[in-house]
């Protein structure tokens, strides 16, 4: 059969190919190119997650800072308020870490989520770590735990047809609401 009658044959979006007709609808987003492109993983030389904490905590979006670990917003965020606990030592892997690593960025994560449900309202969380740059680690080369806030009705078309997420605070702002109520903790009843 010629490669003109199979393509008169096919159903829509059978072969999706340039020249077949389908009935996917795209978005092309070329300046998206160069963050695809971009491979480089920092290492302790150029890392962000050990640069921040030299830094001013409004400067460089921390939350609030423990003995070996620390909380800031995600530059890159999913969702308002999405928060990075990382430790201060420069080590990639879960089972690198210190028990004293462990304990404490579990113990921020909490009073991340606890901080985030009361000055943002949200109804969820997604929380959890990419390990190593196959799993999706933007970088993995320093440990960091993600705390996703989540809401009832948060999800739409944009991330999934458009590639935009709809971010209604500024990271300064959320950054600021979140260290204010961490400084001032909510009565948990504990």
């Amino acid at each position: 059969m010629a490669t003109s009658e199979a393509a008169a044959t096919e159903t829509p979006g059978e072969r999706g190919t340039v020249w077949v007709e389908n009935d996917v609808q795209r978005l092309w987003v070329p300046h998206r190119m160069a963050y695809v492109a971009d491979h480089h993983q920092p290492d302790h030389t150029d890392c962000p997650f050990c640069a921040a904490p030299s830094h001013d905590d409004k400067e460089s979006l921390i939350v609030a800072r423990g003995k070996t670990s620390y909380v800031i917003l995600n530059l890159f965020p999913y969702n308002s308020g999405h928060m990075l606990v990382c430790p201060y030592r420069h080590v990639a892997q879960y089972d690198d870490a210190t028990p004293e690593e462990i304990a404490e960025i579990g113990l921020l994560t909490q009073i991340a989520m606890r901080a985030a449900r009361t000055t943002l309202k949200c109804d969820g969380f997604n929380i959890g770590m990419n390990q190593g740059e196959v799993a999706g680690a933007g970088i993995a080369a320093h440990l960091h735990q993600h705390i996703v806030p989540r809401w009832t009705s948060d999800s739409n078309f944009f991330p999934i047809i458009g590639r935009t997420k709809a971010m209604p605070q500024l990271l300064g702002e959320v950054r600021d609401l979140i260290a204010a109520t961490w400084a001032d903790p909510p009565d948990t009843g504990n």
